[in-house]
């Protein structure tokens, strides 16, 4: 319980009506889950505008209303808050609410196109295996050292995020690895935040659904590094044509990581297979367990990171040479029938490329390689023939299928894609919308020692279909398949 005038932003502009000394006892943003003493927060959504929901929420108990307008009937018993920008509120009161605990931390955000989830989760295994106490927020699942939480957001709402980032403040943690989405940051769910560091991974074609240009993806990448304070750090890789940008105007130190240019932190890709690649980071050689040049990149922001905030070099590579590659990250799996399959979340035209070279790197020539691949719906469309062309491209043999087709017409979805197959490519594609028969029908055409590359779901372990979440999981699917094709 939090007494009102202490929690509002003292940097925000705001008038109340009402009792400013009121108790509140949790803030809420659905006013569904409003229960007496609470303080809902109207946010003019994208779906909803929560200011419809102001009465629910005050039948429900609610003592304390936050909004951009009062109501046309304000009730006498209730407080208003009113300010400009509801969603630019929320951020810095929910960080007072739960007494700013990125302030307690050394907050690391990660941001890129491709990359986030496995630079955060090797962060996090990496401080935990030199045993320091630590927090990851993820795409893939939330921890608190070692305890788990599902996650529904790459980065979760205000409230979500800092109720977490409290509870690994109260657990001892001194670190927390997030990924920042450029959602998140478009929409102000990391307000208030102090990050310690930023990392930058790369930028590429995605969510121009959301974004309408290229050009303010990159720009709402970039003002997490615009936002940094003067004592924070800003990596950013300087093989990205974008990377230097990114950190242009950042108060932050800044530093750069590269494996094709001069940079702060380099590293050489010396060999590689299917178990791992040799590597040199900083001119000292280990073996990884994780494979293809993305995830060099991947190894670099993460060893770099970790020295910039005081981790020796020899520490940080033994440590890092134990991990393993992060679940549906190009996940290697050698059937019972020598079938090899890959499970990757590759699910933009630069990740697939990725993904793909990295196969025909590392394999012989003499086996196929199978690419079942779809793309989401009410997403970004025009990626779709795009990746389509690519896996044409890189495959002896490719399978257009179902995604997360959400509310589209899964057809529709695999209509766009074809578009982009070249006519000298139409042999090699098929076209089967079910992507349990799209995954059988890849292994029946496989041989042993062949190799099925599954993209585009990775870790999910569910199909959403018409907005029901159908249990799926591809690498279950791939294994039992496998099995039954002995």
């Amino acid at each position: 319980m939090k007494q009102l005038n202490s929690i509002l932003p003292n940097n925000l502009s705001f008038s109340i009506k009402g009792d400013s000394a009121i108790d509140i006892n949790h803030l809420q943003l659905d006013s569904r889950l409003v229960k007496p003493g609470d303080c809902f927060i109207a946010i003019r959504g994208s779906i909803t505008d929560g200011h419809k929901y102001i009465e629910t929420a005050i039948s429900n108990g609610a003592s304390v209303i936050i909004a951009e307008e009062v109501p046309e009937n304000p009730h006498d018993s209730v407080t208003y808050v009113i300010t400009k920008n509801t969603t630019s509120f929320i951020g810095p009161l929910a960080s007072n609410y739960y007494d700013n605990p990125s302030k307690n931390l050394k907050l690391v955000g990660v941001t890129g196109t491709n990359g986030k989830t496995t630079v955060a989760t090797l962060l996090y295994k990496l401080y935990r295996k030199l045993g320091i106490s630590c927090g990851l927020l993820s795409t893939v699942e939330n921890k608190i050292n070692d305890t788990v939480s599902p996650s529904t957001h790459t980065t979760p709402d205000p409230i979500t995020l800092n109720h977490l980032l409290k509870k690994m403040v109260d657990a001892g943690c001194t670190y927390c690895f997030m990924e920042v989405s450029s959602h998140a940051i478009h929409q102000e769910r990391i307000g208030g935040l102090r990050f310690k560091l930023a990392a930058f991974t790369n930028i590429t074609h995605d969510h121009l659904d959301y974004h309408e240009t290229f050009a303010n993806y990159r720009d709402v990448k970039k003002s997490l590094f615009d936002h940094l304070d003067s004592d924070a750090f800003a990596l950013t890789n300087k093989d990205d044509k974008n990377g230097l940008v990114m950190v242009q105007n950042s108060s932050a130190t800044r530093y750069t990581y590269a494996l094709h240019s001069s940079a702060d932190f380099t590293a050489r890709i010396v060999e590689h297979d299917f178990n791992g690649m040799l590597l040199s980071i900083d001119r000292k050689e280990a073996w990884y367990h994780l494979v293809g040049k993305f995830n060099a990149y991947n190894l670099l922001t993460v060893y770099a990171t970790a020295f910039i905030l005081g981790q020796e070099s020899d520490t940080i590579i033994t440590a890092l040479t134990s991990l393993t590659a992060v679940n549906g990250r190009f996940e290697y799996i050698q059937s019972e029938s020598k079938i090899i399959g890959v499970i990757d979340y590759a699910h933009t035209p630069d990740a697939l490329e990725n993904v793909l070279q990295t196969i025909n790197a590392v394999r012989s020539k003499n086996e196929q390689l199978i690419t079942v691949i779809g793309c989401g719906g009410n997403r970004d469309h025009d990626k779709r023939p795009i990746m389509a062309k690519v896996s044409a491209e890189l495959s002896n043999k490719v399978i257009l299928t179902s995604d997360n087709p959400r509310t589209e017409n899964p057809e529709a979805i695999l209509a766009d894609m074809q578009t982009g197959i070249p006519p000298q490519h139409y042999k090699k594609v098929l076209k089967i919308t079910d992507r349990e028969q799209a995954i059988r029908t890849a292994i029946s055409l496989s041989n042993p020692g062949d190799i099925i590359l599954i993209a585009g779901k990775g870790h999910e372990t569910y199909q959403d279909i018409k907005g029901v979440k159908h249990p799926f999981d591809d690498k279950e699917v791939f294994i039992k398949n496998t099995s039954q094709n002995l």
